[in-house]
């Protein structure tokens, strides 16, 4: 069997760590050219040298997600570097634990820039080289908290609630140009994400868990794969995968 990204250009933001790096790798093993945007530059070259070890092109870019023209800069240099977009994973987030009565406007906005409308320029300036190339592929990384709430991440729930809803409308207005939007929801991952969140909150979460632990990035990459790939996301769009060790049971 033939690598399923063969020929595939992909663009990761976030891709210097997390569930971006391990996306990033898979996609590299099965054949896809990969850029890694981050906006910590070690951490994206790093990634992009240890995807380039299974020969396909790769590069790494430093961005930040919350910067309209950086971000579109960013997605047009993939372009010309690579011949096109033709994947977007959006993985760029940050997290902290704050709970509402103490809850800043600054803590707020700086939660909901980057966690949504980092995934809304992504898409904006990313869609364009997709239809260029008459399809596409936009997955979105949210979380299951979006979907059912989370004690002191008013801010992190709310940001990640509209990446599930933006990827509705988003799938709606691009099936015309053949580009599927999906999001992913996964549960809590051993991340440095989650190194914002106490000890108390990550142990009251993993005793709520049917399955018992925490996920790791690696166990997360392979939806991002099936929603990537033909013809196993073919027929998703608009959806929102759960791989959430049974947190959340739409």
């Amino acid at each position: 069997m033939g690598r399923q990204l063969e020929g595939k250009v992909a663009a990761i933001t976030g891709g210097g760590s997390g569930i971006g790096a391990a996306i990033a790798l898979l996609f590299a093993q099965e054949g896809a050219d990969v850029a890694v945007l981050d906006r910590d530059e070690r951490n994206a070259s790093a990634v992009a040298e240890e995807a380039g070890a299974f020969a396909g092109r790769t590069a790494a870019l430093t961005v930040d997600v919350t910067d309209g023209e950086a971000v579109r800069n960013a997605m047009d240099d993939v372009a010309d570097r690579f011949g096109g977009i033709d994947i977007l994973v959006s993985a760029a987030g940050i997290l902290d634990e704050t709970p509402l009565l103490e809850m800043s406007e600054a803590t707020f906005d700086r939660t909901l820039a980057v966690d949504l409308k980092g995934v809304f320029l992504a898409a904006r300036w990313a869609a364009p080289h997709m239809v260029e190339r008459g399809g596409g592929r936009i997955i979105n990384i949210a979380s299951q908290l979006g979907l059912k709430g989370g004690v002191g991440l008013t801010h992190y729930v709310a940001a990640k609630a509209g990446v599930i809803g933006m990827t509705k409308a988003m799938a709606l207005e691009l099936a015309a140009h053949k580009i599927l939007v999906n999001a992913i929801a996964p549960g809590p991952i051993f991340t440095p994400l989650i190194d914002g969140l106490s000890e108390e909150w990550k142990a009251s979460k993993q005793a709520e868990l049917p399955i018992g632990r925490f996920g790791q990035a690696r166990e997360v990459a392979p939806t991002a794969l099936l929603l990537a790939s033909s013809p196993g996301g073919d027929l998703y769009t608009g959806q929102t995968l759960g791989p959430n060790s049974g947190d959340v049971m739409p």
